[in-house]
């Protein structure tokens, strides 16, 4: 066979020995490649992975291919461990995604800066963590076009690798409760002194025992971070607004539970504020005075 085409096609012993080289490779990868698709990735359940898997393992394969062909046919590699340390490189390049995910995997795991049942947001993504596998993790989205951080209904599959890149607001680690405020303005002929004791009153009624709650958190979670508050008793601020007196509810409240008990807060608001004549909501208005009849 050497010598048929050496005589009939003029090809050198040496080039008939690349040749077959570079069919052996090509072959033996393909076939790696088809091996590994079959029993590894095509037993993976999730379509996204499988589909991730699939393409980077197509494009290390036309990777190998392309450095095992320019070594055989141009032979510009001096030794086996310049040969070889290109090719760990290359395939370091091709599975950084999945490398960095499996570490942020075990970050995760290990330091948990969330866990199954957390609600977080990451960037601009919300929700409550539902499921943590080795390549990324799913939240039940809240937020978005939806009121009160409730839920959309989307799960967003988020890769793991966005630990070490997006900041990470937990709702719930270590701490049950955030701080929640309600707003109301009232006008300036209102009585705001009456209107601010209705709404401590109200607010005091449906926050206190949340704020006790709380306070036995905040010492145990004080224990694995700094968190103090000098004061987690419900409170209504005053501040004057263009249109009125602005009277802000604070109080402690369950992160799944803002939306209820804003309703819950707001119907006694409104009871009660209905049942006084001295006190009025406020809206954008424009008023005018006339200095000779008003001096002041």
């Amino acid at each position: 066979m050497q010598e048929f085409l050496t005589n009939y096609f003029g090809l050198s012993y040496e080039l008939q020995l690349k040749m077959l080289e570079s069919g052996l490779v090509i072959i033996i990868i393909i076939l790696i490649r088809m091996l590994i698709s079959k029993l590894i990735i095509g037993k993976v359940t999730d379509i996204k992975v499988r589909y991730q898997w699939q393409k980077i393992s197509l494009y290390l394969s036309v990777f190998l291919i392309i450095i095992f062909l320019i070594n055989i046919w141009l032979k510009i590699f001096g030794s086996m461990a310049t040969f070889f340390g290109l090719i760990s490189a290359g395939i370091a390049i091709a599975l950084r995604d999945p490398l960095v995910n499996m570490v942020a995997w075990f970050f995760i795991i290990i330091r948990q800066p969330f866990k199954v049942g957390d609600r977080v947001q990451i960037g601009e993504n919300a929700g409550d963590v539902i499921d943590i596998r080795l390549f990324q993790f799913s939240i039940n989205e809240i937020g978005n076009w939806v009121d009160a951080d409730q839920s959309t209904g989307r799960i967003i599959h988020i890769p793991n690798g966005i630990v070490f890149t997006e900041p990470q607001a937990s709702y719930t680690t270590g701490f049950q409760y955030i701080w929640n405020e309600i707003p109301v303005l009232i006008t300036f002929e209102s009585d705001w002194k009456k209107a601010k004791q209705i709404l401590i009153d109200i607010v005091n009624h449906h926050g206190l025992l949340l704020s006790e709650n709380a306070e036995g958190q905040i010492k145990e979670a004080a224990k694995k971070f700094l968190i103090f508050y000098a004061k987690l008793t419900p409170i209504v601020y005053t501040s004057v607004k263009d249109s009125g007196v602005m009277l802000t509810l604070r109080f402690m409240c369950d992160p799944r539970k803002r939306r209820s008990i804003d309703e819950i807060i707001w119907e006694d608001i409104l009871d009660r504020f209905d049942a006084c004549d001295d006190i009025d909501f406020a809206y954008p208005t424009q008023r005018f005075y006339n200095l000779a009849e008003r001096k002041k």
